[in-house]
């Protein structure tokens, strides 16, 4: 559910409206599951992955047919403001690319394991490290600036 917080911003479907659908297809689709508990997880973190760049996809294509194209300059406020928190997590975590982002919200806030947050993205664990890597060193940056 974090995890499609930090996806949701400008999309028409609601967090909760996505994990629902997620769980719908989850329950729909169990028994064609074969794994452990800690690969569920990951199975179904790439469902609601899917879920989420479906609606992604979705917004995008009915912001561009109703003309209303807003450019989001990814302002990430620094360790100065008032309140550092949620808020700022969720916006430190969207100036990230969407890769860098994935990975790093998997691994970090979910606590998926680099083989599990691999599958569930559908990249390599060489990838995941690195992609791990750029991200931390990107957030570490807009904290010291």
């Amino acid at each position: 559910m974090l995890w499609l917080e930090t996806r949701a911003s400008g999309l028409d479907d609601s967090p909760d409206d996505l994990a629902a659908e997620s769980w719908l297809v989850a329950a729909q689709k169990i028994a064609d599951f074969h794994g452990d508990s800690s690969e569920f997880a990951g199975w179904l973190f790439g469902i609601a992955r899917n879920h989420a760049a479906n609606a992604r996809r979705r917004s995008g294509r009915r912001q561009a047919a109703s003309a209303a194209l807003q450019v989001d300059d990814h302002v990430v406020p620094g360790p100065e403001s008032a309140h550092i928190g949620e808020e700022w997590v969720q916006s430190a975590l969207r100036a990230l690319p969407d890769r860098e982002r994935d990975v790093v919200t998997c691994l970090e806030v979910l606590g998926l394991d680099v083989a599990a947050t691999s599958e569930a993205l559908g990249i390599s664990a060489v990838a995941v490290r690195v992609a791990r890597h750029r991200g931390l060193k990107k957030l570490r940056g807009s904290l010291s600036s």
